[in-house]
């Protein structure tokens, strides 16, 4: 039989999630029976027990009201919020929650942890002003990497189905700017970290992702304000940070051969021959898009051992006009470099290389893009999406979501093809693409990250207050954008995370209220807790998928 490429192989078995599935899995001698189950086949052998987000709803208007606006039949309730308890050790929540991901308790959709990243502070809610010299006290220092990092909560769902934190949780602690951490791979100990090998920390945690170890990786991403602030060594920050939730005694470390730049996110999956593959977006304007191959492959059975495929590989950086991965490594960048003695200098080592990352892949030929957030693998057929957020340098005022799709349909693979799957503009409702997740429908959810100085004004105004769409990444309405939330006066929604039976989703309520320049007049209030005297930043549980 003449083999079929996955595009044309569609157009035999029909679109839909069952047809990507056979096209992806080579079940094509399947086709007939999977299409005559439709979704429920896709469903069976992605490992999905249940669907119940997808479109089954009615898409909401933009609006500015001060509060998170869902579609009729939605709920949210506000699991925790800034400075709230979270154990008996009097742990309290971080500030600017971000990045969200719920791991099961006892394979439990209504009992697990969830983990919380704490992106930034605020001068004006958290630590109060600097002094005339334009610095920090010691104990304003203290809060600014305290209210950052992580918070690792219980959460579960009553007997009235309104999800909660358990404050009694054996398992809930912070992860914070004051937490020690170890270096793995090349740059460890090297003259490019100053010599460390444990540095103090974590902080300017933006998006992250899940490894297949069932251990967290956090992202640390504009991390030069709070390091100047707190007089920290720069190098020691901007890594992809590894975390068991479950187990405080596997020390938290970070990855330096995964390289340091401003780290958005992390999205794991598996060469076709077994290795770790590691997507990472770089958030900021004329940025790389990056991924990590592991050198030694994957064994489930080594459970958490598996961390250290994380400390040796090969970091590469998409050059996109040759639809190729980049090798970043020194022997590279030197040829590269070639009499340019000020380069030479600087790259000398592969921890130089892991260090600089940003300036590597571009000497290499790598790709400035337009501000590469979250990247996220397809479940259904492994082709990669990246949030493109914007680059008004560029006149891309509204930034569009990028699909790459590798060779032979392999993570591995060192070429590539890719496609612009959605614009963001008038015309598709939404601006500023962030965050993105997928459901076991093949629907993609992304948030939008407008910048709070700009929401409901100038060509900003037709979209009101930031939000949550869906698009359909197969099928007549792919690549069409619905809105599912509006998020309160100036906040960004974030950490978009379902539980694996999708009834829940966890969703991060950034900066509410932001603007604000005196705290007896805040813009928000949300969300609206008696008692509160300011707006906080909070993660909410939504319920009301269907079954």
């Amino acid at each position: 039989m003449t083999e079929l490429n996955r595009r044309k192989f569609l157009t035999y078995v029909g679109t839909g999630v069952t047809a990507l599935t056979v096209a992806s899995t080579g079940l094509g001698a399947f086709a007939p029976k999977a299409e005559a189950k439709g979704v429920k086949a896709a469903s069976h052998l992605f490992g999905f027990k249940k669907k119940v987000s997808g479109l089954n709803f009615t898409p909401i208007d933009p609006t500015d009201k001060d509060d998170l606006v869902l579609p009729r039949g939605y709920k949210y309730d506000v699991v925790a919020a800034y400075g709230d308890v979270i154990n008996k050790k009097g742990d309290t929540f971080g500030y600017n929650n971000d990045f969200t991901m719920y791991f099961p308790i006892n394979g439990s959709n209504e009992r697990g942890l969830l983990w919380v990243n704490h992106e930034y502070t605020s001068d004006l809610w958290v630590t109060g002003a600097r002094g005339k010299d334009g610095k920090y006290t010691k104990a304003q220092i203290e809060k600014l990497l305290y209210n950052q990092g992580g918070s690792i909560i219980e959460v579960y769902r009553d007997e009235n189905g309104v999800w909660k934190m358990d404050t009694t949780s054996k398992y809930a602690r912070r992860i914070t700017g004051l937490t020690p951490f170890k270096l793995t791979g090349a740059a460890k100990g090297s003259k490019a970290v100053g010599g460390a090998t444990n540095v103090q920390g974590t902080f300017a945690n933006c998006s992250g992702g899940k490894t297949l170890w069932n251990t967290l990786l956090s992202a640390e991403e504009n991390y030069e304000y709070t390091a100047r602030d707190a007089g920290l060594d720069e190098t020691h920050y901007g890594w992809i940070v590894e975390v068991d939730p479950f187990n405080e005694s596997f020390a938290p470390r970070k990855h330096t051969a995964l390289g340091r730049f401003h780290h958005e996110n992390s999205a794991m999956g598996l060469t076709n021959d077994g290795r770790v593959v590691v997507y990472m977006g770089d958030d900021k304007t004329d940025a790389c898009v990056y991924k990590f191959i592991s050198k030694n492959k994957y064994v489930e059975s080594r459970k958490q051992a598996n961390a250290d495929l994380l400390e040796e590989g090969t970091l590469y950086a998409a050059n996109m006009s040759k639809g190729t991965w980049v090798a970043l490594t020194i022997d590279a960048v030197r040829a590269a470099a070639k009499d340019k003695k000020e380069i030479l200098e600087k790259f000398q080592t592969q921890a130089d290389v892991l260090v600089n990352a940003d300036e590597a892949a571009k000497l290499l030929g790598a790709t400035p893009t337009d501000r590469p957030e979250d990247v996220e693998i397809s479940p259904f057929d492994k082709t990669v999406f990246i949030a493109h957020t914007n680059n008004s340098k560029h006149g891309n005022i509204h930034g569009h979501i990028t699909r790459f799709i590798e060779a032979n349909d392999d993570l591995g693979s060192l070429t590539f093809d890719f496609e612009i799957f959605a614009c963001g503009g008038r015309q598709s409702g939404f601006s500023a693409p962030d965050n993105l997740t997928f459901d076991s429908e093949g629907n993609l959810w992304t948030v939008t990250d407008m910048s709070s100085s700009v929401v409901n004004k100038g060509v900003f105004s037709t979209f009101k207050n930031n939000g949550v769409f869906v698009i359909p990444t197969i099928g007549e309405n792919q690549g069409e954008a619905f809105q599912f939330a509006s998020a309160p006066v100036e906040a960004e929604l974030t950490g978009p995370c379902f539980t694996h039976d999708e009834t829940t989703l966890f969703l991060a309520v950034q900066h509410p209220g932001e603007e604000t320049e005196d705290i007896k007049n805040p813009t928000s209030m949300w969300p609206h807790r008696k008692g509160d005297n300011q707006p906080r930043p909070s993660v909410v549980a939504i319920t009301g998928f269907k079954y």
